[in-house]
């Protein structure tokens, strides 16, 4: 199964599953493009060391400098997801795996590849889930709510924002204690393993 990685940052997420295609010889996937929101992202020259070919979707890149001062919030998204789905096409891949990825995908390419996105959410589903909820904010959100667990979830990307089929979970205690930071570190692990688990899954549902 071709796929492509998209990524707004570090690219740590990303650089698990550069590490076990490359320590597996029957890993099921193979990364064929990476495809940044962003012209900074760490996860980008990630790739580059790895040989992966990138490309650069943010809303200046895509609709040019005038056009993207004035666009609004959804014609930004449409514009990203459409170069995103493009190039995702011109690679050949057969699914696209969300790592890190902070655009909300809007327009086509839900349908042009329909239960063929997956997406990492750092928390426990369907809880701390849809717009605005990423990264610390979740683990903020979590910390204030006084849970006892949170972790992070694999799932399939729909038209809703984080609303499509849970594939994988993991799961983490919450301590008295803990910071957006601390909790995060507890949960970074399982969110490497959860995203390899969830892409290899997707590999056998897509056959």
């Amino acid at each position: 199964m071709n796929i492509t990685v998209l990524v707004s940052g570090g690219g740590t997420n990303l650089q698990a599953l550069i590490d076990y295609e490359k320590s597996n010889p029957d890993c099921p996937y193979k990364i064929v493009m990476v495809v940044s929101d962003t012209k900074n992202a760490f996860a980008l020259e990630r790739a580059e060391k790895a040989g992966i070919p990138t490309r650069i979707c943010s809303p200046y890149a895509v609709l040019g400098a005038e056009k993207a001062k004035s666009a609004t919030k959804e014609e930004k998204r449409v514009a990203v997801s459409d170069a995103a789905m493009n190039a995702a096409k011109e690679s050949g891949s057969d699914a696209i795996v969300l790592a890190g990825w902070l655009t909300v995908l809007s327009g086509n390419i839900i349908s042009e590849f329909s239960n063929r996105i997956v997406n990492l959410h750092p928390a426990l589903l369907p809880k701390f889930g849809g717009v605005g909820m990423w990264g610390h904010h979740v683990h903020e959100a979590v910390i204030a709510a006084k849970e006892k667990e949170s972790g992070c979830t694999v799932h399939l990307v729909d038209a809703g924002c984080d609303t499509g089929k849970i594939l994988v979970q993991k799961k983490v205690p919450v301590l008295d204690g803990d910071t957006p930071d601390t909790l995060y570190a507890r949960i970074a692990p399982c969110e490497h393993e959860a995203l390899v688990e969830g892409v290899c899954m997707l590999s056998k549902m897509i056959g």
